[in-house]
């Protein structure tokens, strides 16, 4: 039977009109069903999907659909959820009455957002890699249309009259509003050459505004109070000032209080305040919106869980929600008063207590890790991935690597200055990060005598950082192509070289210890950085996993692979390439483009090459 609260609640959502309803379709890893019953998130590390009831927060299902879900939403009206399987690459349909799946829709690479039409006829996902918007008929999961748009996409939002979309670029904050008809930009918002890491966008309830959270990578800077700083930004999309942006730095709102990395945003239905989520130091601020979007002015603040991702605020406007990725839960607040209104456990956590651990150190941008607040590790590295950026270091241009199989691929940095993980205390101690550490006592130089086991914590924030493992190619899933056999056996031949250094099942000469010597290579780079101390020789990075990593080299001059093999490799000094005519540089970049064709590891472990293990 339904409660009085309930009931009052389902006549208020009757009465919301169509175009209201749809003004709230924006992607994200939770949202509320329709008639706000019920609200379903998902959660990456565990792999599945949980439907909680609403208000009671019972959890009603949990679902495993995948490696690394991410964007959920609710097909129109309907009880069924679809949730983009980003590590699977996969859209999977659920029905959220029996927490059974009942389609799964292959897409080629990285789903991360998902919006559904009004009707529920249609889903709009994003693609991150390689930049697309598909349209997904929900009857049938047939694409319907797949369009090119932009460069590495993320965040999505369907525009209440259903004819525009905006979807954010991840690596650069660059908004594009695209037909949902024919999948044509009809305008962009350009960013500062600064900005970084967008992932969600909201409309505001009115519609003629968007809002989206981002931070700003000041790559000039190499110290924690000047290098990453946290924003919203406002999107106008009507009004005299329509086609405009405007940033609001977060670091100051509140006086000398300092946030880091906000994940996400939400507008309560009234339009009148903007709640953002800290993932780097686990808070929320409430924020008063000006009826010109001019500024933001500071209402309250929320202390929240681990690394939250995620905030949506209810349909009745009476709490929001956030979710704690690393506490496993979902809390509930008043937007009246603050109070705590409940909370849910929606999953168990899948990580052992070390990896836990060290990957709550790897996000936090509190103390031990800092003293500051502005920055952590997943600042630069969000979950395992590079920020696009390269940096200006204290040693040169240092341009920002994956961490794809780091475990098998030490030492570390472009210059090997890191035999192990744990020398990344120099990092937590230093200009960077000034924070007090996690080792007692003194801390011997880097590459000089080994620091594994003096540190729980220091272990654990390695053990975390070496787990990231190699995802196969999109390009390279129905075998290599024709164009990529002829690239392969130009990369493996004599008349390149190019196997000589990147060799082996990891494409890498680099390894971890023991070895005989440490191995360093110049390709001819090392002059280009007048900046540049500790070249001209360089670690041999992997290519499993380059197709998705630009830009390249250490000072991250060269746009593109066929650059790499072009305009960035005079001399041939990084490979033998000047002779090659340019359909065979055309072949290599197909083959670079399919690493990894097959998983590296074994064939690396019957080879003898050596694993970085939690223990060590």
């Amino acid at each position: 039977m339904l409660t009085l609260r309930r009931l009052l609640l389902t006549l208020l959502l009757l009465a919301v009109s169509t175009p209201g309803f749809a003004q709230t379709r924006s992607a994200g890893l939770l949202n509320f069903h329709a008639n706000a019953s019920r609200f379903a998130c998902s959660n990456r590390d565990s792999g599945t999907v949980t439907v909680v009831s609403w208000p009671e927060l019972k959890k009603l299902h949990e679902i495993p659909v995948g490696l690394h879900p991410e964007g959920v939403a609710w097909i129109g009206t309907s009880s069924s959820i679809a949730c983009c399987v980003y590590g699977s690459d996969e859209i999977v349909i659920i029905d959220a009455d029996s927490g059974q799946i009942t389609r799964r829709i292959a897409v080629f690479d990285e789903p991360y957002g998902v919006v559904s039409s009004a009707d529920g006829k249609l889903l709009f996902v994003t693609l991150e890699y390689p930049a697309q918007i598909l349209a997904v008929n929900t009857a049938d999961g047939t694409i319907r249309n797949t369009w090119s748009v932009g460069s590495m996409l993320r965040g999505l939002a369907l525009a209440s009259d259903q004819q525009t979309l905006l979807v954010t670029e991840y690596l650069t904050s660059r908004v594009l509003e695209v037909s949902s008809t024919d999948g044509k930009v009809l305008r962009t918002w350009d960013p500062a050459s600064t900005d970084n890491l967008a992932r969600q966008i909201v409309f505001s309830p009115q519609g003629d505004r968007a809002w989206m959270t981002h931070i700003r990578s000041r790559v000039t800077a190499s110290h924690g109070n000047g290098s990453i700083f946290p924003y919203v930004t406002a999107i106008r999309l009507s009004g005299e000032d329509a086609g405009t942006r405007s940033r609001v730095p977060l670091d100051t709102i509140r006086g000398t209080r300092v946030t880091a990395n906000p994940w996400d945003c939400d507008v309560t239905p009234d339009g009148k305040t903007l709640c953002v989520a800290f993932a780097g130091t686990n808070d929320m601020y409430l924020l008063g919106i000006t009826g010109d979007y001019s500024e933001l002015n500071f209402k309250a603040a929320l202390q929240l869980g681990n690394n939250p991702r995620a905030v949506r605020c209810s349909p009745d406007g009476s709490a929001v929600l956030a979710y704690n990725a690393l506490d496993f839960n979902v809390t509930a607040f008043s937007l009246q008063d603050g109070h705590e209104l409940g909370r849910v456990n929606v999953t168990d956590c899948p990580l052992s207590e070390q990896l836990l651990l060290g990957k709550k150190l790897f996000y936090t941008a509190l103390p031990p890790m800092t003293s500051r607040g502005w920055i952590s590790c997943s600042s630069c590295h969000p979950d395992g991935d590079a920020d696009g950026r390269t940096w200006q270091q204290p040693e040169g241009l240092r341009n920002t690597q994956p961490m794809s199989g780091l475990a098998w691929t030490h030492p570390l940095h472009w210059s090997s200055d890191r035999d192990e993980v744990q020398d990344f205390e120099h990092t937590i101690r230093g200009k960077l990060m000034q924070g007090r550490g996690l080792l007692q006592g003194s801390l011997p130089d880097a590459m000089a005598e080994p620091i594994t086991g003096r540190s729980a914590a220091l272990d654990a924030l390695a053990a975390y950082t070496n787990s990231h493992s190699f995802s196969l190619s999109p390009w390279a899933r129905h075998g290599l192509s024709e164009a990529a056999l002829r690239g392969q056996q130009l990369f493996h031949s004599e008349q390149t070289k190019c196997a000589s250094c990147h060799k082996g099942p990891l494409y890498s000469d680099s390894q971890p210890l023991p070895r005989e010597q440490l191995i360093l290579h110049d390709v001819g780079t090392g002059t280009d950085d007048p900046s540049e101390l500790m070249g001209p020789r360089y670690d041999t990075p992997t290519l499993l996993g380059v197709y998705r990593s630009a830009p390249y080299l250490h000072h991250g001059r060269a746009a593109t692979l066929k650059d790499v093999l072009t305009t960035a490799n005079t001399g041939d000094r990084h490979g033998k390439t000047s002779h090659l005519k340019p359909t065979e540089i055309d072949d290599l970049v197909e083959f670079l483009k399919s690493l990894p064709f097959e998983d590296p590891e074994p064939q690396a472990t019957a080879t003898g090459i050596r694993k970085i293990r939690p223990e060590h």
